[in-house]
């Protein structure tokens, strides 16, 4: 897959110019700063052996403490020495943990689906490490682990996004704006699939329609919240539609769908409408040559 972070939410095609709207451009950079905010100061990297996978607030020590005692802290490093442990066994562990902080409502929006702890690459847009462990999804920001997700973009004939408000019954950015389908990457799961997976779930597209979706790239999210670290690869892909497509969700996590013109698109995002990752995405989504396509179908 071509892959690799963004460049400051520059338009690399020219061409893109004469496509939108002089407030679409200008949102496009807002956007993907957004998605990327500095992080404050203090948080304690965590450890597995020598191998960095993550961040924690330094608040959260004295809890851990009681649910994860084998955890050392030593020089502001929080270091779990579990390198000799095999993938089953560091998971079994480390979901323990995550039940127990679960259970004293540290965790909360438990969904019973894992995703993978990576080995750190050089470059995660554009490479997989190999898998360290796997843990309960609501677990990854309290840890501040690496997770991976996909989104998809959606476009009718008139250069026109179809978008999803997010039900409110979301644990995360209920209500929001997002993109046509979006969802985390579970563990072991192909990009391609979990892709076409989401659209069948959230926007009732056939297998037949969203065998088409096509790669765009990815960029990373990263910012802290309130349940910690969001620290996410989006995977960017876009699909075309057939004309007068009507998307029905299927799994209760969409509330409505909108059509949106670029115009529409530029002052909702303007607004604060989106959610930051799915806000990064749409604007991502523009900017590269390959949307020139997407936009004159």
């Amino acid at each position: 897959m071509a892959a690799g972070p963004h460049r400051g939410g520059l338009i690399e095609n020219r061409a893109m110019l004469s496509l939108l709207p002089p407030s679409l451009v200008a949102a496009i950079p807002r956007c993907l700063q957004q998605a990327r905010q500095p992080l404050p100061k203090g948080l304690l990297p965590l450890r597995l052996g020598d191998v960095p996978i993550g961040r924690l607030h330094p608040m959260r020590q004295a809890v851990l403490k009681d649910v994860w005692p084998e955890l050392e802290l030593h020089d502001g490093v929080l270091r779990w020495d579990a390198a000799s442990l095999s993938v089953d066994e560091r998971s079994d562990r480390i979901g323990e943990v995550a039940r127990a902080l679960r259970d004293r409502g540290v965790i909360t929006g438990w969904r019973d689906e894992r995703y993978a702890c990576e080995r750190p690459t050089s470059d995660p847009c554009d490479q997989r490490g190999d898998v360290l462990f796997r843990l309960e999804r609501a677990a990854f920001r309290f840890f501040g682990l690496m997770s991976r997700a996909v989104h998809v973009n959606g476009f009718l004939p008139g250069a026109r996004l179809v978008c999803g408000r997010r039900a409110m019954t979301k644990a995360t950015d209920p209500g929001r704006l997002d993109n046509l389908a979006a969802g985390g990457l579970a563990a072991d799961e192909d990009l391609v699939a979990c892709a076409r997976r989401e659209l069948r779930e959230e926007a009732g597209v056939p297998m037949s329609v969203s065998a088409a979706v096509q790669s765009r790239g990815s960029l990373r999210s990263l910012r802290m919240e309130p349940e910690g670290l969001h620290d996410e690869v989006l995977h960017v892909f876009s699909l075309q539609l057939p004309a007068g497509f009507v998307p029905r969700n299927g799994d209760g996590e969409v509330s409505e769908f909108l059509t949106l013109d670029l115009e529409s698109l530029a002052q909702r995002l303007a607004g604060g409408e989106f959610s930051h990752d799915a806000a990064a995405v749409s604007a991502f989504g523009l900017q590269h040559a390959q949307a020139l396509g997407d936009l004159r179908a």
